[in-house]
């Protein structure tokens, strides 16, 4: 069966949307990124029931932007004598970050494995809240009401976004890791929470 598409596929590897980008837009994601960066994490790293032969498994939990706690599994090879490759993993939304068993074939193939749970959906991670209007068909609309009214930064995509990039920055600043190497991968949220980590740091592989 063909591919059909609006548009030619040249035109669609340059096609921009048809939303105008707001003037402010490189401000808006600076300034997040400053209040990222000037978060304290308060990083934990707690050891999992869950073991397995060739692996040491966590739960790693950080401060995010607006003073939510986020969680993540973190998995990474029992012996590794040089800084090595990582992965970060993002869910589809409304689930979690999976089961422990699932992330161990890249252990096993010498990476360090951080799998998000996005705040407000089915992990451990904890949605503060505090925003005014409708949530009620979906976190996909969290905030919205707010940023209407000029507060943008209480967008939940906004923060889970953020989320993306300060688990990356967690990773890659761990002894064991190449910063180099480090990936991410996703699927449908997932794939658009890669996208979105990519773009805020660029490290991204």
């Amino acid at each position: 069966m063909p591919l059909t598409f609006d548009f030619p596929l040249e035109e669609l590897k340059t096609y921009q949307g048809c939303n105008p980008r707001p003037s402010d837009y490189d401000k808006f994601w600076d300034k997040s990124l400053e209040e990222m960066h000037t978060t304290e994490p308060f990083i934990e790293m707690i050891p999992a029931k869950f073991q397995a032969s060739g692996a040491e498994c966590f739960h790693l939990y950080f401060t995010g932007v607006g003073g939510a706690r986020v969680h993540a599994k973190l998995l990474r090879p029992k012996k590794s004598t040089k800084p090595h490759p990582a992965v970060l993993m993002f869910h589809g939304y409304s689930i979690d970050s999976g089961d422990w068993s699932d992330k161990l074939s890249y252990v096993a193939q010498g990476y360090t494995v951080a799998a998000l749970d996005c705040r407000g959906q089915g992990g451990l991670s904890i949605d503060r809240g505090g925003v005014t209007g409708n949530t009620l068909h979906g976190h996909i609309i969290r905030g919205l009401d707010e940023a209407l009214c000029g507060s943008p930064e209480k967008l939940l995509y906004r923060q889970i976004f953020l989320d993306t990039a300060q688990l990356a920055k967690i990773v890659m600043e761990m002894p064991d890791v190449d910063a180099q190497r480090v990936g991410a991968t996703g699927t449908s949220q997932g794939g658009a929470l890669t996208v979105a980590c990519a773009a805020l740091e660029p490290h991204i592989k």
